[in-house]
């Protein structure tokens, strides 16, 4: 829930070759963009984003913010997203894949690419956002993968409104609902649900890792599941969330290599960065849920591993393994926050 810890089955020694392309894509983005204008537009982001109050406008006005928050921000959420998307490939029938894809305020395309990494077939895709600049510049990034670049539609459209969307088998909403007001938040993830097809579709929600992210998922679950839908990650079950209100929240973390690029914009050094997410996927179809979902890091002590579990039961445990248990306690000292575990406790 909120231990700094950072997953390494979302680490990647040989990234994706979706993530690859992306990554080469977004290196030449700030050619011809004086350093002092795109450090300004990356303070001005910061800012907002970790804001609490709702603009009701786009934040990415020009140029000069959407190249900013491509190379500030862009890897980051492209693995949050990717990593929920892998959480539903997992929760999903063996041959299911989205046909479509419809990503609701996606701006420069991160869930797009990200939906690429995790469902690699050709599929077609709309992007919803009322960012115009936000739409040439993910227009112009998708133009480094031939697939993307002949299958993605760029629309705008004001986010929240009530004008109907169009069905797609895969729904994304990702790093979206802070932007909103509150109504504007239920009227997006209502229209999501609705928009899931029936029968085969999935929504997935991705929020910051923060108290306050972890809330909008939760009212997000709520209504996903008032409409009809069933959670498939990282809950697994459709329970009310066992955490009390105000005591903790859930998230989890997905570790991003930083290129130069990404290092001289956010003026760090380290070659990676550990970004916390929360999210819900939700699904028109029976998911196939882990048995137990292990939400912090687990703590290795000698000749044992103490695991904290959501389990289906709609309940918080925690379990030990111990070297007695043989095999399985092999299987914990390998097992990472945020993933999987079909042994629940008591």
């Amino acid at each position: 829930m909120n231990a700094p810890y950072t997953s390494s089955s979302a680490e990647h020694t040989e990234p994706p070759e979706a993530a690859e392309t992306l990554r080469a894509a977004l290196a030449g983005l700030l050619d011809g963009l004086p350093p002092t204008q795109a450090a300004r537009a990356v303070d001005r982001l910061i800012a907002n984003y970790r804001g609490t109050t709702p603009t009701g406008a786009p934040i990415l006005r020009d140029r000069a913010d959407v190249v900013a928050y491509a190379a500030y921000r862009m890897p980051a959420t492209f693995e949050a997203v990717a990593s929920a998307l892998r959480a539903l490939a997992d929760a999903a029938p063996a041959d299911w894949r989205p046909g479509s894809h419809l990503d609701i305020g996606g701006g420069t395309g991160a869930a797009v690419w990200a939906a690429r990494d995790a469902f690699p077939e050709a599929r077609s895709t709309t992007v919803l956002d009322w960012s115009e600049p936000a739409l040439a510049l993910g227009r112009e990034l998708a133009a480094a993968d031939e697939e993307l670049s002949k299958s993605v539609r760029w629309q705008r459209a004001r986010i929240g409104a009530a004008e109907p969307l169009p069905g797609a088998d895969l729904v994304t909403i990702s790093y979206v609902l802070k932007e909103l007001t509150e109504a504007d938040r239920a009227a997006v993830v209502d229209a999501a649900a609705r928009a899931a097809t029936e029968a085969t579709g999935a929504v997935a929600v991705v929020e910051p890792g923060t108290p306050d992210g972890y809330a909008r998922i939760i009212a997000a679950r709520d209504r996903l599941i008032a409409a009809g839908l069933r959670v498939a990650a990282p809950c697994p079950h459709s329970a009310t969330c066992p955490i009390a209100p105000g005591t903790d929240w859930c998230h989890f973390s997905v570790r991003v290599s930083r290129s130069s690029l990404h290092r001289r914009v956010k003026g760090g050094t380290l070659a990676y960065e550990d970004e916390k997410f929360a999210y819900v996927v939700a699904t028109r179809f029976e998911p196939r849920p882990v048995a137990a979902r292990v939400v912090r890091r687990p703590q290795m002590r000698k000749g044992q591993v103490l695991l904290d579990l959501c389990e289906a039961r709609g309940a918080l445990d925690r379990v030990t393994v111990t070297k007695k248990h043989g095999g399985l306690y092999k299987e914990a000292r390998g097992v990472e926050w945020g993933d999987g575990w079909e042994q629940p406790g008591n």
